[in-house]
């Protein structure tokens, strides 16, 4: 596949890391030459200096016969204007990322207007991912599948846990509930276990069930499910706007601090339900003040991750028990996890993973499968993928236990006429089913790639 990137800012250099890796073919276009020449000096790339939206440097990157052009510069504008281009010029499929709100309150009319593939949202996808974690918040982090039906979720052992010392064969064995561990982190270390796998204090485990069967595992470890009922939230942003109107939505209430004034007189205009106060969430006196010991959650959503990672550890020091904060940086993220901050959220990866899904769907349509939905859980070493098996292969009505595998890839679940399956050894694969892929260091296009 040969693919066109506009824009080296966050999203499109994680982007073009991501796919170079993958051994797509890639030309990078920006007007930065400096940041270009730091690119092409770290990874396997073609690079253009120049404006993306400007036909003629469109032509040099030879977007009259690419198969997708993602447009990721700093404007909206500049996106579907540089899309509208490259379709014009030939170009299969195109991406736009659409910031703004009011342009993506009609995207659907843009889309079909610019001809789009696809538009993504990096402060939308950023507000899903945090209102899942705190309508669960014994988890750390919830990623969906098959439209919702299935939910993989981080979860952290912590020190007084029932499941210390217990295999995952004893656990299955003990609860009786249908969930699977599928991923678990360990100091640096990560593994896809099997059931004589023996949990320890510390270990994050990546447990895929449906919502039900999750909440009733949780209330058999004797977690009290405190749902979130006050939010707090640092910062006015697109994400924070986005996030507030679901909160809202769920019957939350929500507190947001913002130091720009004029972003308060929006915020208050579109937000009447909310509560808006006007000052800087860096101030902890302003915290206390504003109740941050009586609130249930509270989220950081500054334009700056160090602000973020400060009011998170704070938060904790006054007993927060949800505390989720912003870190875009990858490596800041990381290091924040040892902090025990356990909610990071990353509005740059969760648009890198979207996009990235979309391109994998592509390349793998003529293929027996479809890919519908792709996440990069811990750091990118794992990946989670769904598939719809659309015709017969090697894999299709043979029991699992008999199906011979490559190490760490583990078949997590079925969707089969709206039932969803927790496999055993005695389950099989059917066409038709939608069937969640966990691996490790694999990029999986078929699901004969997982085949031993």
């Amino acid at each position: 596949m040969k693919i066109v990137i506009i824009g080296d800012g966050k999203v499109g250099h994680k982007l073009t890391a991501q796919l170079s890796e993958e051994n797509y073919d890639i030309v990078l276009i920006d007007q930065n030459e400096g940041k270009l020449k730091e690119a092409l000096n770290q990874l396997d790339i073609f690079c253009i200096t120049g404006n993306g939206a400007d036909v003629e440097i469109q032509k040099q990157a030879d977007v009259p016969h690419a198969d997708l052009v993602i447009a990721c510069a700093s404007t909206d504008e500049l996106n579907m204007l540089s899309c509208l281009l490259a379709k014009r010029l030939g170009a299969k499929h195109t991406i736009a990322r659409v910031r703004n709100p009011v342009y993506y309150r009609q995207i659907d009319l843009l889309k079909e207007d610019l001809h789009l593939s696809m538009a993504v949202n990096p402060e939308l996808a950023a507000a899903n991912e945090i209102a899942r974690v705190l309508l669960f918040p014994e988890t750390s982090k919830v990623e969906t599948f098959m439209k919702g039906r299935v939910e993989l979720v981080e979860f952290p052992v912590r020190e007084e846990s029932h499941l210390i010392g217990l295999s995952l064969a004893e656990i299955y064995q003990k609860y009786q509930i249908k969930i699977l561990v599928c991923a678990v982190k360990r100091g640096t270390e990560v593994y896809i276990p099997d059931g004589d796998f023996v949990l320890e204090r510390g270990d994050k485990l990546h447990i895929a069930a449906a919502h039900q069967e999750l909440k009733s595992f949780f209330c058999a470890l004797g977690r009290k499910t405190t749902k979130v009922r006050k939010v707090l939230i640092c910062g006015g942003g697109h994400v924070c706007f986005y996030l507030t109107g679901q909160l809202l939505q769920a019957g939350m209430q929500v507190k947001i601090i913002e130091q720009n004034e004029k972003r308060c007189e929006v915020l208050c205009e579109n937000l009447p339900r909310a509560t808006i106060i006007h000052g800087d969430a860096a101030s902890h006196e302003l915290l206390l003040e504003e109740g941050i010991q009586s609130a249930d959650a509270v989220v950081a959503l500054t334009g700056m991750d160090e602000e973020n990672i400060i009011m998170a550890l704070f938060a904790k020091t006054q007993g927060v028990n949800k505390i989720v904060a912003k870190v875009n940086e990858d490596t800041r993220a990381q290091m924040v996890e040892g902090l025990g901050i356990d909610s990071i959220i990353s509005a740059k990866s969760a648009t890198a993973d979207a996009i990235l899904g979309y391109v994998r769907a592509r390349n793998n349509s003529a293929r027996s499968v479809n890919m519908e939905t792709m996440y990069r859980l811990i750091n990118g070493k794992v990946e989670a993928q769904e598939f719809i098996i659309k015709k017969e292969g090697d894999y299709i009505n043979i029991p699992l236990k008999d199906l011979p595998t490559k190490p760490n890839n583990l078949i997590a679940c079925i969707g089969r006429n709206r039932k969803i399956i927790i496999p055993g050894g005695e389950d099989h694969l059917e066409v038709g089913d939608s069937v969640i892929i966990i691996t490790k260091e694999h990029v999986i296009n078929d699901l004969s790639d997982i085949l031993a």
